[in-house]
């Protein structure tokens, strides 16, 4: 994993917003409708190496594929394993739940919902390994054409699969993780084999407090979080820690997040991951005061903070000099060489599904680089 060595590098949480050819297909798969598979590996190929090209562009230094071919982060997984099928509803959000007319609203703005909750019916074995190997190969020729720093690819964690895909044939919670831990396995060594970045999103370790684990209490939440961490260490056992950056959020919706379990309740847990970065919310209304968790709290010398400077909930722009100041912060808590730009969440989580604005959500971009510009001219000079 680079490091800053003379500027704020920038990067982002991995999706993105893809173009109306690449979310026509992955819709069509989704919904098991009939599709050319040549002409979707054609679709897929070009769309990654347009948004390689366009991160390149933008000055955007560690670079994703946007996750193109993805349906969604934590969704994606029933194309590429056994064992999954039928389709549940999720559970009303706690946050949301007194809300019932502001929940109409936001489905009016986004758009019906894209993907499929599925549920584990059967053992998980793998499927198609040939989607996993297509996106490295399609990621590593856009980024052989481009001038990046670096190049990430995301991976869902055990325990995001398990609060989007619940379990309905393990004979436990914990049996289910440690199934899926095995899969994933496959999945981390192989992007890491492949010379890249591995990040792991992992908002189960927050979002799923007030979302798909709101039964639990909180000390069973976090007993839980405990132990998807050590699931996910196990299977990151042959994967160098440079190569690893995991993501944490409370959700990416816009919505009151009253309910969002504190940082500093998950943060020790959070620090005993296997990773060399953490990528967080801090730019949003409900999370930005947190910056002062991470001042206060004892954290490894050689972590590397990705402060999310963009809120990826809205369509207000972030001026560059906000986007500075908020960096300039987490450099004086940890130091100029151990701080990333990097947005609270994904533009594109969902493919064809999403709150903000494709464009805009390039100009937001635009405007961390411009930031991060800032932030180092007065780091280093």
């Amino acid at each position: 994993m680079k490091l800053s060595s003379d500027r704020i590098l920038t990067t982002h949480v991995g999706s993105l917003p893809r173009p109306p050819a690449v979310v026509d297909y992955l819709l069509r798969r989704e919904r098991g409708q009939p599709f050319d598979q040549e002409g979707f590996e054609r679709t897929m190929k070009k769309g990654v190496a347009d948004i390689v090209s366009h991160q390149a562009e933008m000055g955007i230094a560690v670079v994703s594929d946007g996750e193109t071919s993805k349906i969604g982060y934590s969704t994606y997984l029933h194309d590429r394993y056994s064992g999954f099928g039928g389709e549940v509803r999720g559970k009303v959000h706690l946050d949301l739940r007194d809300h019932p007319e502001f929940i109409n609203r936001m489905q009016v703005f986004t758009g019906p919902r894209t993907y499929k909750r599925m549920q584990c019916i059967a053992p998980i074995e793998l499927k198609d390994r040939t989607l996993l190997e297509n996106d490295i190969a399609n990621f590593r020729a856009a980024l052989s054409s481009t001038a990046v720093t670096e190049g990430f690819m995301n991976a869902a964690s055990p325990g995001v699969v398990a609060a989007f895909l619940p379990n309905a044939c393990y004979s436990s919670h914990a049996a289910y993780i440690e199934a899926l831990a095995r899969a994933l396995q496959l999945e981390y060594e192989a992007i890491a084999g492949a010379g890249l970045v591995l990040q792991i999103d992992c908002p189960d370790l927050a979002m799923a407090r007030h979302t798909s684990f709101q039964e639990l209490t909180e000390e069973q939440f976090l007993a839980r979080a405990a132990f998807h961490v050590e699931a996910l260490n196990y299977a990151l056992r042959n994967v160098p820690v440079d190569q690893v950056r995991v993501h944490i959020c409370w959700g990416n919706y816009e919505g009151p997040h009253d309910h969002d379990i504190a940082l500093e309740k998950i943060l020790p847990i959070a620090l005993k991951l296997k990773a060399r970065a953490l990528l967080f919310e801090s730019a949003n209304p409900r999370h930005e005061h947190e910056w002062a968790v991470w001042r206060d709290a004892r954290l490894p010398e050689d972590l590397v903070l990705v402060p999310g400077v963009l809120d990826s909930c809205s369509n207000y722009v972030e001026h560059p000099e906000l986007v500075a100041q908020r960096l300039l912060r987490f450099a004086d808590i940890v130091g100029r060489e151990r701080v990333m730009a990097g947005t609270d969440c994904g533009f594109g989580t969902f493919a064809g599904y999403s709150k903000v604005d494709g464009g805009i959500a390039f100009k937001k971009l635009r405007a961390m680089v411009e930031g991060a510009a800032l932030a180092s001219q007065r780091l280093w000079h």
